[in-house]
């Protein structure tokens, strides 16, 4: 009896909350099972997280959106869909955006071989003019025309597979605007998308005419600048991540999610793996300065860096901010720190998480990330130690975007749920 009369209490006084969370009045929606779980402190706990989180309140429309004018599609439980047409024109536009993705992959990876090939500092030479580029003069006298051919295929390979996707998504993209299958909200954002995609070849070529220019020194090895290459690698993560959550959300609309106890478990997950994931990232975009540095060449042991923890020259370069960009020592040095840092952050999101109560996939998910991690640590160390082979370096460069691709699997599945499903779900998951 005093139990209920808490119970009443807090939703009377928490009515307007709860009406956002769910679309509906409180009394509609509280059965008896309801009650007991939000007598329980760690509930209402979750409750406000899922209030804090959803700040800018979910408010369902009354109006059919149907047509393509529309922002978002509702379905008839009332969730936004991003795609009109129903499940066979969701599962087309899934399969478009996931293949798109997985294209984006593959540019990531035969961009990092034509780098580690030196294929990007020649495209606009013949064999004549190249013999006089630095690269020739410094690095590569001598080449035969045979040698001279395979990285010149590798670069125009690059161009051309980069000029494939293009045509490869703005196809369907026209096809399924005139079928009426893409909502304005998805239409933004594949347009940013495909904008951004655009600007990706201009930041290429940005990238390439840096490696081309004479150098001041006779000694010193050309090389494209590694702002230019960390912008371009950069720009193509955004857009591979881009594609795929756009895709996860076009097949996925609501995260799984069984019972009210696994939504208020992924709420707790979700503040932890948020900046393991912005380490991630930035554990990725350092890599592409160490490859613009070509400071995978210098100190190749591990785990000191030669005969020293820290190298004394860390911090030469004046002022201090260009050591962190351009000093192949500080580069390496922070390039491992963020190395290491990812790999506990990620082992200790599992170990923080072990005992949660969460859906399988997500627990899963967690898992596939820490052994991931590992094994991108051992290519990390075997790439340094074996003086970057193209193979084990390519290797590396996948699994970052390997790793990128779990934590953005991961955080999709942990997005908050729909009040429409919210009011649905039961207190435990079913057991069989």
């Amino acid at each position: 009896m005093f139990r209920s009369r808490v119970v009443a209490l807090f939703v009377k006084k928490n009515s307007k909350a709860l009406y956002n969370l769910w679309g509906t009045t409180p009394s509609r929606v509280l059965n008896e099972e309801s009650y007991r779980l939000f007598s329980t402190g760690a509930t209402r706990k979750c409750l406000d997280g899922f209030q804090s989180l959803s700040k800018g309140n979910y408010v369902p429309s009354i109006r059919n959106m149907s047509t393509v004018a529309s922002v978002g599609i509702e379905n008839k439980e009332g969730l936004k869909l991003l795609v009109n047409g129903g499940p066979r024109a969701q599962k087309m536009v899934g399969i478009w955006l996931f293949g798109s993705a997985a294209w984006v992959f593959s540019m990531v990876i035969l961009g990092g071989i034509t780098r580690l090939t030196r294929s990007d500092e020649d495209w606009l030479l013949e064999f004549g003019k190249y013999k006089q580029s630095p690269e020739y003069k410094r690095v590569n006298r001598g080449m035969s025309i045979e040698d001279f051919k395979f990285i010149y295929w590798m670069e125009y390979a690059h161009r051309m597979w980069g000029r494939a996707l293009g045509i490869m998504f703005a196809l369907p993209f026209s096809y399924f605007l005139r079928k009426g299958y893409i909502t304005v909200q998805l239409g933004l954002r594949l347009s940013a998308l495909f904008g951004l995609g655009a600007g990706q070849g201009l930041i290429g070529w940005w990238m390439v005419k840096s490696g081309l220019e004479e150098l001041a020194s006779e000694y010193a090895q050309p090389r494209v600048s590694p702002y230019r290459l960390a912008a371009h690698l950069t720009s193509a993560f955004a857009i591979y991540c881009g594609l795929l959550w756009t895709g996860l959300s076009v097949v996925m609309p609501e995260p799984p999610s069984e019972s009210l106890a696994w939504v208020c478990g992924a709420a707790k997950v979700k503040q932890l793996a948020l900046p393991v994931s912005l380490l991630v990232g930035v554990t990725a975009v350092s890599g592409a300065f160490v490859a613009g540095n070509d400071a995978g060449h210098a100190y190749n042991t591990f785990p000191k860096m030669g005969d020293t923890w820290i190298p004394e020259d860390v911090f030469d370069m004046k002022p201090l901010i260009r050591n962190f960009f351009e000093n192949t020592s500080t580069v390496q040095l922070d390039h491992r720190i963020l190395a290491t840092a990812t790999l506990f952050s990620i082992g200790a999101l599992w170990w923080s998480t072990r005992k949660f109560d969460i859906h399988p996939a997500v627990r899963s998910l967690i898992g596939s990330a820490v052994g991931m991690a590992g094994l991108q640590v051992t290519l990390g160390i075997s790439t340094l130690l074996s003086y970057v082979p193209v193979e084990l370096g390519t290797a590396h460069q996948a699994g970052a975007l390997t790793l990128l691709t779990l934590m953005i699997l991961l955080n999709h599945t942990l997005r908050r749920p729909s009040p429409y499903l919210l009011k649905s779900l039961p207190q435990v998951a079913k057991t069989i």
